[in-house]
């Protein structure tokens, strides 16, 4: 990185810690309890924090995926992983939903749960429990190849 960007991101980052502790400051100022119990206090001093970290975290949200999108374009051979490993997701996502369950949600006792009815929002309930079960079970497996290969190779 040239000195240049590199003393623009230094100033940037410098300006946004300004901004966190000025805000961290009116809060310790006004105390707690202070806050807590005046609503207008409240809406003056947290509102701008809560909109500020927002703010903060789109921008560095978008930075992260405009920056990787601009590398994958880069390197073909990385674009090509990637879209292989978003496939194989998909697949894993199409097969969860395959053996996902469209029934209603029920208690203990058979007695159908609110907003628990049959369709399709159970179904993609079901196909989301699923999936983190298949990824989970896949992590697992990955873990302890991994594990016993250590054993071994010492």
């Amino acid at each position: 990185m040239n000195t240049k960007t590199s003393k623009i991101l230094t100033f940037v980052t410098g300006f946004i810690g300004l901004v966190g502790f000025y805000f961290f400051v009116r809060i310790v100022m006004e105390g707690d309890d202070a806050i807590k119990e005046d609503g207008a206090l409240q809406a003056s001093i947290l509102s701008p924090f809560i909109t500020f970290s927002i703010v903060l975290l789109i921008a560095t949200a978008l930075i992260a995926v405009v920056y990787s999108l601009l590398n994958l374009t880069k390197h073909p051979e990385v674009l090509k992983r990637t879209l292989m490993g978003v496939g194989a997701m998909a697949l894993l996502l199409v097969l969860a939903y395959a053996f996902a369950s469209d029934e209603a949600v029920t208690d203990a006792m058979g007695k159908v749960l609110p907003d628990g009815e049959a369709g399709t929002v159970s179904q993609w309930v079901s196909t989301l429990i699923n999936y983190s079960f298949i990824l989970g079970a896949i992590g697992l497996g990955f873990f302890l190849y991994d594990f016993v290969r250590s054993l071994v190779k010492n």
